[in-house]
């Protein structure tokens, strides 16, 4: 009897397996709907460009950062690079490509989360600090993180601007944010969360109610910084309060803090900005199962056409991954076949783009477009078991609903993080 319910659970896994990983049809002359990402083409009014990452723990993926950020540099001129990594890290990046402050690798450790700390990341902001030193001040690129899920960096920023500005409010809130850091965040008691809050609220309204004063001290664009360092620590600590909401509310966030970069960036004469993070973030449907509103949803009503959102998808993926509860990182493999990705796999190369316009010109391509699919969508936790059912590594949303573009990456392999 046991024996008879081991056979039928198997062929029952088994099936969903297959289920997963049967093949689509190839679609005739696939080769003209393509380019390659050097070659590809954003519409001229676009001042918003988010590519995703099916995982976070493939080399292809993480090489695109710096491939596709090259192309709109020259092509687009785009020179505001942002990033799904914490706002307070991303300036300590910025010194870095700026002024040479510190390592790259250094610098990406800034960012505090595991997913970046690979050879790909540390080449990325290597190579930003080296096409800076090479170009006109003009010419020079930004980086950025739009995340609030770190409190250390953001903390130093108010911190030392204080410094400059009012002696007596640096001591002050020196010591009320004494405890707040990122290695004892998760230990703060309600209490002392809602302390944080009040803290960070009364830094904001200070700020505010003393922006001429201490504008004359220092200078606008510090200024600037110093508030909206405050307003991150702010937002770090409504997550904390509000544990329920965190999905929702951490999608707001993202959203506000691409808007302020936006608009200061927009000071500088930069009317265009690159985004780089989660598939899950950029699109723009809100397609997850999780019932949040997705950055890219609340991007697309904000800026409507202006935002162009290029997706990411395989046909095969090792990548690594972190149990979130073992904490171990392992290298996993899955197929993800669905009709948009199978209608390229008999394309030579391994990775290339597909703009949806373009790919609607074919009536088999703008069929399969404009259908769900089951899209590769994988974060930073996995189990082995998860292959076996792709609602865990896919999202099934409409392409050209969600995305204006894909990159196809047919064969991916995994990174190596060091943390």
């Amino acid at each position: 009897m046991l024996n008879k319910s081991y056979i039928v659970c198997a062929a029952i896994l088994l099936s969903i397996f297959l289920a997963g990983c049967s093949s689509g049809k190839a679609v005739d002359n696939a080769e003209s709907y393509i380019s390659t990402v050097d070659a590809m083409d954003i519409p001229d009014h676009v001042k918003l460009i988010g590519l995703g990452e099916a995982t976070h723990g493939n080399v292809e993926f993480q090489e695109l950062k710096k491939e596709v950020f090259k192309t709109l540099i020259k092509h687009e001129n785009v020179h505001v690079f942002v990033i799904e990594g914490d706002f307070g890290g991303g300036q300590q990046i910025n010194e870095f490509i700026l002024h040479g402050n510190g390592t790259a690798k250094e610098a990406v450790n800034t960012l505090d989360y595991g997913i970046y700390q690979t050879e790909q990341m540390v080449e990325l902001v290597q190579w930003l600090h080296d096409y800076n030193a090479s170009v006109n001040e003009q010419e020079k690129v930004y980086f950025y993180g739009n995340d609030m899920q770190r409190y250390n960096y953001s903390k130093e920023g108010v911190l030392k601007y204080y410094k400059t500005v009012n002696q007596d409010a640096f001591k002050n809130y020196e010591l009320k944010l004494e405890h707040v850091s990122n290695e004892k965040m998760r230990e703060l008691t309600t209490e002392q969360l809602n302390e944080t809050k009040q803290t960070m609220d009364e830094i904001i309204l200070d700020l505010q109610s003393n922006e001429a004063s201490y504008v004359g001290k220092s200078t606008k664009e510090m200024y600037a910084f110093a508030l909206q360092y405050a307003q991150i620590m702010k937002q770090r600590t409504q997550l904390f309060l509000n544990d329920k909401d965190y999905m929702q509310l951490r999608d707001e966030y993202l959203t506000d803090n691409m808007q302020w970069i936006m608009q200061f960036e927009a000071t500088r004469g930069n009317e265009k900005v690159f985004f780089n993070g989660h598939n899950g973030h950029i699109e723009k449907t809100s397609a997850s199962l999780a019932g949040y509103k997705s950055m890219g949803n609340y991007l697309d009503e904000l800026y409507g056409d202006e935002y162009f959102a290029i997706g990411t998808d395989f046909i095969e993926s090792n990548f690594q991954s972190k149990n979130s509860s073992s904490g171990d990182r392992k290298n996993y493999k899955v197929k993800n076949h669905n009709d948009l990705v199978d209608a390229f796999k008999e394309v030579e190369s391994n990775i290339f783009y597909v703009d949806f316009e373009k790919a609607s010109e074919s009536g088999d391509l703008e069929k399969i477009v404009s259908k769900e699919q089951k899209m590769a969508n994988i974060g930073d936790d996995f189990r082995m078991w998860y292959k076996f059912l792709k609602m865990f590594y896919t999202i099934e949303m409409t392409p050209n609903e969600a995305y204006d573009g894909i990159i196809i990456v047919k064969e991916a392999t995994p990174t190596s993080v060091k943390e």
